[in-house]
């Protein structure tokens, strides 16, 4: 369904040290860094769409995030909900709701969500049920 997706950041370093671990754990592979643009893709280890990108706006206006926009990424288990999540915060993001289920959504749903240090929201999703991996790190 999607090519791409591209997020503008102001600080370029700043963002790099939160997506690099964040899609590591997502299973994204790095694609490309152009520090001078500057600019860097993912890409699922399948390869090689679609693509999420981190950058500086074209236009060369300041970053500012959208209100009532989000990007979600899926995760095949809560384990990797539950990473993600911490791996944002330890890189300069806020949380905005902890990893759990959210059955208002559906009953398997299961999802956290944050905002990277340029104010963006993502959240992480796995809308697998529960499995006996994820059962043990859960209790």
């Amino acid at each position: 369904m999607f090519s791409h997706v591209f997020v503008g950041v102001n600080d370029f370093e700043r963002a790099l040290a939160f997506y690099d671990p964040l899609m590591k754990a997502l299973g994204m592979r790095p694609r490309f860094c152009d520090r001078e643009r500057p600019w860097a893709g993912w890409q699922p280890e399948a390869g090689p769409r679609p693509l999420f990108l981190i950058g500086r706006p074209y236009d060369e206006h300041p970053h500012e995030p959208g209100n009532g926009q989000m990007i979600a990424f899926l995760a095949e288990s809560r384990s990797i909900v539950d990473r993600a999540h911490e791996l944002a915060l330890a890189n300069g993001g806020v949380s905005e709701g902890l990893p759990g289920l959210r059955p208002e959504y559906h009953e398997n749903y299961y999802g956290s969500y944050f905002r990277d240090p340029d104010g963006n929201k993502l959240c992480v999703a796995c809308h697998a049920p529960q499995v006996e991996a994820d059962s043990v790190q859960h209790g």
